[in-house]
């Protein structure tokens, strides 16, 4: 089974104009990210994909490995998908361009997924993570998922799931981690599908799949991953490198 990992870079950034180029203790914060996904040891491969000259030079020029955009996307899985359709692997797992404190243990957990799924019945591994301040839990920039009880994801939303009718219920709720990891088959059938309505209202295209019937196995961490969105964010980062 060949298992690579596609780390999908945008330039543009709503909140934080061009952060992966910024600088993380002598190195941007992508290249740290595509070094961190390398040193994992976990994938036969791994790609930043990126609709811009100025990253893909820049992984280039650090002895990594680029591909170039050719269409506009709205989401990573199409920037991922176009990147990889050609190429011969099994399974992709999607790293966040923006963590480049890469923790092993969760992206290992997901990989376990696929080696442990015989039926083959998995199209998608994704991580969830328990959670229970209600601030966090009524938050909607944390995207909140209910599963089954074999784990498999039932929906995803910003909204609160499910709604707490009975808060003596002992639900649990969990906040969906952005660590994905994909069979190839998978994502081609995202990339040609077309937007569903809850994508479209929720903003979120783990929503696509699950319209259109693909399964969806949630692993449960314990590990956030740390994300640079802001420059508050990437100052807390230069902190941690220092330590």
């Amino acid at each position: 089974m060949k298992i690579i990992a596609v780390i999908p870079a945008r330039y543009a950034s709503t909140r934080f104009p061009a952060k992966l180029m910024q600088d993380l203790g002598g190195k941007t914060v992508i290249t740290r990210t595509y070094h961190a996904a390398l040193g994992t040891g976990l994938f036969d491969d791994v790609f930043v994909v990126t609709d811009s000259d100025l990253i893909y030079n820049e992984i280039v020029a650090n002895g990594g490995k680029a591909i170039m955009s050719i269409k506009e996307h709205e989401s990573g899985s199409d920037r991922i998908a176009e990147a990889i359709e050609n190429l011969d692997v099994d399974i992709v797992v999607n790293v966040q361009g923006d963590e480049p404190f890469i923790n092993k243990e969760p992206l290992a957990d997901v990989l376990e997924v696929f080696k442990s799924d015989i039926a083959r019945e998995i199209d998608l591994a994704s991580v969830m993570m328990h959670i229970t301040d209600w601030e966090d839990i009524e938050n909607p920039n944390n995207v909140k998922v209910i599963v089954d009880q074999k784990n498999f994801a039932l929906y995803f939303s910003r909204s609160v799931i499910p709604y707490p009718r009975d808060k003596e219920a002992g639900v649990n709720y969990y906040r969906h981690i952005g660590i994905y990891a994909f069979r190839k088959h998978a994502l081609l059938d995202f990339y040609k599908l077309p937007m569903q309505s809850l994508e479209a209202s929720e903003k979120l295209e783990q929503l696509r799949y699950l319209e259109y019937g693909k399964k969806i196995k949630m692993v449960l961490t314990s590990h956030a991953g740390i994300g640079i969105d802001t420059p508050e964010d990437l100052e807390k980062a230069k902190k941690m490198l220092g330590e």
